[in-house]
């Protein structure tokens, strides 16, 4: 309705008319500010003025903790090219059942681990432990969430192993958590194909020693964090993650509540795709795609971590949850 009519004595152009007029005045920068964004189009308007050599940066408004919406011009994100409408589980259930709880997330300061531990942050647990064997990711974490929530969240940061089970052990009897997220593991598939030994001691092991504690000491439930690589397994990461997934699911008898949740590829996680195209790139390519034709199922990190916080709390004996992720998407058009 905008278009050809007059807003503050300026001229609406259509996006064709704009493309003349971008060359004509040597336009170098679009912002977009579009109110009710759809990934679909977004992408078609950002790949269409980055065509023209324009920069293209998108207008949004961030919550402040005032309440009052900010206006920000940002650079795009990789949720805003997914190519879909990024999915949000609003289950307000699921929210309920960890608030009042404690809960205990292994490996809490990787990519999944730590954003699961900002949403169960936002659910009000009783408190929230955060176990890592690498203590820059858990320091981290542990400081952001410390920024956010203050006295507010009663948190507890753990340096140590799944390896170990006298750690976990000591953990378990001391903090007894009744919601356990088990997120820790390798999951590099070639560096795995290299260190096999290493795969099964961490994933394998490391499952099987925190299952045995967290049943030992009447944990409520217990959630693995799988992958779909688990399905036939193909590599030796993804061999590991299907032993881990029989480890739980054989658990019927138990009065913990087994679970597991397989991921797709997971956007901007530590050692997926996009960091390496992204890091490719800001080196000056090449960009390297090993086959034009794979295509795959892409999800975000909060998308992912959704997910699991809806399948704890529906979590009853042995389930295998897997996420809708929509329509597949070629690796090369995501390069």
């Amino acid at each position: 309705n905008k278009i050809d009519n007059m807003v503050s004595g300026l001229k609406v152009y259509n996006a064709e008319t704009a493309k003349h007029l971008i060359e004509k005045l040597g336009i170098r920068e679009v912002i977009i500010a579009i109110t009710n964004k759809d990934g679909h189009e977004m992408s078609k308007l950002y790949y269409h003025y980055t065509e023209l050599g324009c920069r293209v940066r998108i207008f949004d408004s961030l919550v402040t903790e005032s309440k009052q919406p900010k206006g920000v011009v940002r650079e795009f994100s990789i949720d805003d090219l997914l190519m879909r409408k990024p999915l949000e589980i609003k289950n307000p259930e699921a929210k309920a059942y960890y608030a009042g709880k404690t809960v205990l997330i292994t490996g809490g300061g990787g990519s999944i681990g730590s954003e699961l531990c900002r949403q169960i942050a936002s659910c009000g647990p009783k408190k929230l432990i955060i176990l890592d064997f690498y203590e820059n990711n858990a320091y981290d974490i542990q400081q952001e969430l410390i920024r956010t929530y203050g006295d507010r969240l009663d948190l507890e940061t753990v340096i140590g192993s799944v390896r170990d089970v006298d750690t976990l052990e000591v953990l378990f009897d001391k903090y007894r958590p009744e919601v356990v997220f088990h997120a820790a593991a390798h999951k590099h598939v070639p560096l795995m194909e290299n260190c096999g030994g290493e795969a099964i001691v961490n994933n394998c092991i490391g499952t099987y020693n925190t299952a045995n504690v967290a049943e030992k000491y009447g944990a409520e439930k217990f959630i693995l964090i799988s992958s779909d690589k688990a399905v036939n397994p193909t590599n030796i990461m993804g061999a590991t993650k299907r032993v881990c997934e029989m480890i739980i699911q054989c658990r019927n008898d138990s009065k913990t509540h087994f679970a597991a949740v397989r991921f797709g590829n997971v956007l901007g996680s530590n050692g997926s795709v996009i960091p390496l195209f992204q890091k490719q790139i800001a080196e000056g390519g090449p960009v390297t795609v090993t086959d034009k034709r794979i295509i795959r199922y892409f999800m975000t990190i909060p998308e992912a971590s959704q997910l699991v916080i809806h399948a704890g709390a529906m979590a009853k004996r042995g389930e295998l949850f897997v996420l809708d992720m929509g329509k597949p998407m070629k690796i090369y058009d995501l390069a």
